[in-house]
């Protein structure tokens, strides 16, 4: 599951909508919106999410929320680093042979981490 498949799944569950309804009203199938949410398929469009900031009547720092964890949320991540340095190189090597190992509460911290660190940039 993403990011964003977590917190539309909170949402139709804090409102009892079901997936079946809600796929029926953003105009989408079901068995999209399942895929969506179970992380099978990519981060939607700036139109679907849009539809479905709609849907829900969310507004300003949820509808963000929303936008933001769309954009964070592919489940099939490629990174590229060649011309970066070789730390950046074998970072991303070392996290793409090892994160299914780690835990939650470590995923967070080091998410936290690389966060701070980028300080105001946009992450």
């Amino acid at each position: 599951m993403t990011p964003f498949g977590e917190k539309l799944r909170a949402l139709r569950s804090e409102r009892g909508v079901s997936q079946k309804a809600m796929a029926r009203a953003i105009g989408v199938s079901a068995a999209y919106l399942s895929a969506l949410e179970h992380g099978r398929r990519g981060a939607p469009t700036w139109t679907l999410i849009q539809k479905i900031i709609g849907y829900f009547n969310v507004i300003w720092d949820d509808a963000e929320e929303l936008a933001r964890l769309a954009e964070t949320s592919h489940p099939r991540v490629k990174l590229d680093t060649s011309g970066l340095s070789p730390a950046a190189t074998e970072l991303a090597n070392v996290l793409a042979e090892n994160i299914e190992k780690l835990d939650e509460a470590e995923l967070r911290r080091i998410t936290a981490s690389i966060r701070a660190a980028l300080g105001g940039r946009r992450v």
